[in-house]
């Protein structure tokens, strides 16, 4: 019996990294405050929370939207659609995933903060191209399982049920959910925050010692930021995230704070959103830009652009920043004056990714100076001693 047959999926309901890992996000174009009232504790918050449920088998794990899927084996190659899923496979401890949509925005420098981690990002196959995901790249990997969302697939990348079918039962289950932002409005069922997510990637692998591990270390850390932010609402930080792209950008998108996974070091630090009470709408619900001059209008105190992790803090200051300080108009805005200009994060965190960018974000709006973690401890629970 070969290695398909040894992973199947059950009643899918698809309509709607230790040192010297092998290998090491939204797709297609570079473009892409509320408070998350659901728990972080890695149970979910709506469909089943059974977890890795025993069969005769093997066993079994539920996710939205491809409802119950059995395993008779512990998946080995895997893919996953970016780096959110893709950064909680190395948390478990697992090699890098063979492939991502683009493994440009899966930013495995986050890491050179852990001591032992490291990925190679060259070595993780692009899955996404000019004209979306083709179909025989699924047959040349070969996966044990993939870890993407197939409505994504459909909704973006124009794949037909069909599609989905055949590589299902020609190779490998789907088992994914697009978590990373909450604006899609062909995603009508749960959205898993990141530990519920990662508790649900555990149980696939079977390793949820190492997803304990990190949620207790999660739920140190978030209590850690009590001392951080201020009581007073008025008091904490009006911030406008936008993606910029180039190094000389004048027109922006706008990303209103939501419940996606991509928001949650925000979320967390309990900032104000700078658009949440004008007339801006969100990137993702009609593909919205802003000016200069709307801009003005609204003047946050802090500018967050997204489209810029791979650059230092310094190459950003000396592109970007430095464009918009000399830039007539840009530098009329309290941000560039205030020097309040900053990376805005990644739009695909894993939990190791979302540790790292919440102490910079700390240190951005709150100029917290020290270290909010202990980086050998999760290198221990990566390296599985617990």
């Amino acid at each position: 019996m070969d290695r398909r047959e040894y992973i199947v999926a059950a009643g899918a309901g698809l309509a709607g990294a230790v040192a010297g890992c092998s290998g090491q996000s939204e797709a297609g174009s570079d473009s892409e405050g509320t408070t998350d009232n659901r728990t972080e504790s890695g149970t979910s918050g709506g469909g089943s929370t059974a977890g890795a449920e025993p069969t005769d088998t093997g066993y079994s794990v539920s996710m939205e939207p491809v409802g119950e899927v059995s395993f008779e084996s512990v998946p080995e190659v895997w893919v996953a659609n970016n780096g959110s899923w893709a950064d909680m496979g190395i948390a478990l401890g697992l090699d890098a995933p063979e492939g991502v949509w683009l493994p440009s925005r899966y930013h495995t420098q986050y890491y050179d903060e852990i001591p032992g981690v490291s990925v190679d990002g060259s070595s993780i196959r692009k899955l996404w191209g000019d004209s979306g995901v083709g179909k025989e790249q699924f047959y040349e990997i070969d996966a044990d399982i993939h870890v993407m969302d197939p409505n994504f697939l459909q909704s973006r990348g124009s794949w037909e049920q069909s599609d989905i079918d055949e590589i299902e039962s020609q190779i490998a289950p789907f088992f994914g959910n697009s978590i990373f932002s909450t604006g899609y409005t062909w995603h009508d069922y749960t959205y898993y925050t990141l530990y519920e997510a990662f508790e649900k990637l555990s149980r696939a692998f079977q390793r949820t010692d190492r997803f304990e591990a990190f949620q207790s270390l999660h739920e140190e850390f978030r209590a850690s930021l009590a001392d951080i932010v201020p009581d007073s609402n008025s008091d904490r930080p009006e911030v406008a995230i936008m993606w910029a792209g180039g190094n000389e950008p004048t027109s922006f998108s706008p990303y209103l704070i939501e419940d996606g996974t991509s928001f949650k070091q925000w979320r967390d630090l309990r900032v104000r959103d700078a658009f949440a009470k004008t007339d801006v709408r969100d990137f993702h619900a009609d593909r919205s830009k802003v000016d200069f001059e709307t801009l003005l209008d609204i003047d946050p105190e802090y500018m967050l652009l997204r489209g810029h992790e791979a650059k230092t803090r310094s190459e950003f200051e000396d592109t970007v920043v430095g464009f918009l300080e000399s830039d007539e108009t840009g530098t009329e805005l309290t941000a560039v004056q205030n020097g309040n200009v900053f990376r805005g994060g990644p739009l695909y965190q894993g939990p190791i990714t979302n540790l790292v960018v919440t102490e910079r974000a700390a240190s951005q709006v709150y100029d917290v100076d020290r270290e909010l973690f202990d980086r050998q401890r999760v290198a221990d629970i990566i390296a599985g001693d617990l």
